[in-house]
């Protein structure tokens, strides 16, 4: 196998000159074997040391390393996120869009799993209007204003939660257990929610945010 004891141990025996050495040649076996060992080691290293140079391939500590570089404090491991799912996240970042509404509506969505609902008081089609549809009073639509210029509104829906692991329902025959919200793996904060808005937003712009759950919408 390429960088194993017996792959280095073999390359070193073939930069010896030929007719050197006879066929039974234990001292030389073991001296082989011992530096093979040795660069062998080294070869796992740079394979390791490689791997965590490129986001796709990096692990564990080294993704928080990378985010750091890239992002500072704005894009942080959640508590308990594997890291194919902070991976993903990282590149999603790198190379998203901003300062659209499509973009901002896109960030949230892939944070939380759900669309936010954005409003802008300025904007006829979120509004309503004569001849234009999508307006009821208490049913669609909302009260327009141009007083309120590069403002809106947006309402961003926390994601479900994840459960507990290894606990049973009720009445499933499981072992009972007490359990609490605090045993729940907390995933997706409020703030994380928060502070993943004003990076996506336009200079001069001011979003309004309401947080709900997903049963309220």
């Amino acid at each position: 196998m390429l960088g194993d004891v017996a792959d280095m141990a073999r390359r070193l025996l073939a930069m010896l000159p030929a007719g050197w050495f006879g066929d039974n040649t234990l001292v030389l076996a073991a001296l082989l074997q011992g530096l093979g060992t040795a660069f062998s080691n080294f070869w796992t290293l740079l394979q390791a040391v490689i791997s965590q140079t490129r986001i796709r391939t990096a692990a564990g500590q080294f993704l928080d390393l990378i985010s750091t570089d890239f992002f500072g404090s704005t894009l942080l491991r959640f508590s308990d996120e594997a890291d194919a799912a902070f991976q993903i996240r990282i590149l999603q970042a790198l190379l998203r869009p901003r300062a659209t509404r499509s973009a901002l509506s896109t960030a949230l969505q892939q944070l939380t799993g759900y669309a936010p609902i954005i409003f802008e008081p300025a904007r006829t089609t979120d509004t309503g209007g004569y001849t234009i549809g999508g307006v009821g009073y208490g049913l669609g639509g909302g009260w327009g204003s141009l007083a309120l210029p590069y403002q809106f509104f947006i309402t961003v829906f926390r994601p479900s939660g994840a459960g507990i692991a290894e606990i049973a329902g009720y009445g499933t025959g499981g072992i009972p257990v007490y359990a609490s919200l605090s045993m729940e793996p907390t995933g997706i904060t409020d703030s994380a929610i928060q502070a993943a808005v004003p990076p996506m937003l336009p200079a001069g712009t001011i979003a309004w945010m309401r947080l709900s759950d997903t049963s309220a919408s």
